[in-house]
């Protein structure tokens, strides 16, 4: 884009935090420390973190005046019930249970509804999502449309369920305890959901008597994308859309680290009075009192106000401007990612960007690597090793590595910075070679993983008695 169409930050800087940055040699040897896993990488070690944007953005002057105010009550805090109310007010939904983040909503969730044997349907199931699921014994079943799979195509709403295969499972032999459609489609490139493909997901569950519950913590962005790419939505505020959302379900489960604007905070929400027992006894077990959930009171009155915040027009637009900036640097130079850019980062297509690397090479994670080792620039693998396709019968992946941008804390000379990275490495994409692994967790195999250079030799055991 013209310098005149730079995306202008709406808001100005209070408080500055030093950005490391490591030599050449310093990443070298940090990535041999971490086993070229960049979960093990400590902070300064890395000039620019995109590794995710959960819990990692800047909270408003607001938010931090609100920490002042909190009531550190055990039960009945005075912070609960205002964050209850913005709650309340902007889902429709009449039962709120903090927790501390988003896994732990899923944990209750998944914990009350599912059993073995059951199926639980998604548009695409994120990693705890489907970790949870799994852990249950029932069986996470991906039914995005077939766009959600094509990197190349200009598909507005990529992350619409196939109402026609929802419409399978349903009439299928096992029990379905819940829909679930997750917004975005953080699985597949940050990617909306439209409100007319919810609407046809609602009305085939409610005839299948199956409640339907959001992954909501990106739900704002969400809503943003709606009303530019929509008919009929245009005008609308991102409060109006998303409460049409909420109105088509029954709950939803909040990772507020996105959408509320917060470093730690979560929530589940449900209609249903009886499940409502259910998870308020579970929460107690896992979290704590139902009116703290597992965080400080203080928390809670940030997690209000960056709820509030995170709908407002000039900072959704900033936000998707900056994912906008940095595609369309990546597009002067060829870079190939995953279209159109979403609402919440960009996700480059790793097997446009290393077709010489094979599958058991570990091409994403080696991407990755390369990045970092180009500019201190951490990502993630979203792909085989998030995600192994033997784990889940009949899913199908997209090798991707994502670039969250975090919420209010990069500025525009940071993603040009990123961009410049990227076009360096993939202007000597040939040369990079590809990774083994040398350990791999049963679970959630991406954040303790261990790898090594193909090729590379094993380290000689130590001798000793």
């Amino acid at each position: 884009m013209p310098d005149s169409e730079l995306p202008f930050e709406p808001y100005r800087t209070k408080v500055v935090e030093r950005i490391p940055n490591p030599s050449r040699e310093e990443r070298e040897k940090a990535l041999d420390r971490a086993h070229y896993n960049l979960f093990n990488l400590t902070s300064d070690e890395i000039r620019i973190d995109l590794l995710t944007d959960s819990g990692t953005g800047a909270m408003s002057d607001r938010q931090w005046a609100g920490l002042m105010v909190g009531d550190e009550t055990y039960a009945g805090s005075r912070n609960f019930a205002r964050f209850e109310r913005v709650v309340r007010s902007m889902t429709g939904y009449p039962h709120v249970l903090p927790t501390h983040q988003g896994r732990a909503a899923e944990n209750l969730l998944f914990s009350a509804l599912c059993r073995p044997g059951d199926v639980v349907p998604n548009n695409m199931h994120f990693d705890t999502t489907q970790a949870h699921v799994l852990h249950q014994g029932a069986k996470p079943v991906n039914l995005a449309v077939p766009e959600a799979y094509d990197p190349n195509s200009d598909f507005p709403f990529k992350g619409n369920v196939d109402v026609a295969a929802l419409e399978q499972v349903l009439r299928g032999p096992d029990p379905v305890p819940l829909v679930m459609v997750t917004i975005t489609n953080n699985t597949g490139g940050g990617q909306p959901v439209s409100l007319a493909n919810l609407r046809e997901v609602a009305r085939v569950a409610r005839a299948h008597r199956t409640p339907l519950y959001l992954d909501m913590c990106r739900w704002a962005e969400n809503a943003y994308l709606v009303r530019e790419r929509e008919p009929g939505q245009a005008g609308r505020t991102p409060l109006e859309i998303g409460r049409d959302f909420f109105d088509l379900a029954d709950g939803a489960t909040m990772s507020a680290k996105k959408d509320g604007l917060v470093n730690i905070g979560g929530f589940v929400a449900t209609r249903d009075d009886g499940l409502a027992e259910r998870l308020k006894e579970l929460l107690i077990l896992y979290e704590g009192f139902p009116t703290y959930g597992g965080l400080a009171r203080r928390d809670l009155e940030a997690l209000a106000i960056g709820l509030e915040e995170a709908t407002e027009i000039d900072y959704l637009e900033h936000r998707i401007a900056q994912v906008r900036f940095l595609a369309d640097r990546l597009d002067r130079a060829g870079v190939p990612y995953f279209r159109p850019p979403g609402g919440h980062g960009i996700y480059l297509d790793v097997n446009r960007f290393l077709p010489h690397l094979p599958p058991e090479e570990l091409p994403g994670q080696a991407l990755a690597v390369e990045l970092y080792r180009e500019g201190g620039v951490r990502t993630v693998e979203i792909g085989a090793i998030m995600f192994p396709l033997e784990s889940v019968p009949g899913r199908r992946s997209i090798e991707l590595v994502r670039l969250a941008i975090p919420r209010r804390t990069y500025s525009v000379s940071h993603l040009a910075y990123v961009a410049d990275v990227i076009v360096r490495v993939y202007a000597r994409r040939e040369q990079i070679g590809g990774l083994e692994m040398t350990y791999r967790p049963e679970r959630l195999p991406h954040f303790t993983a261990r790898f090594r250079p193909k090729g590379a030799t094993p380290p000689t055991a130590p001798h000793g008695p």
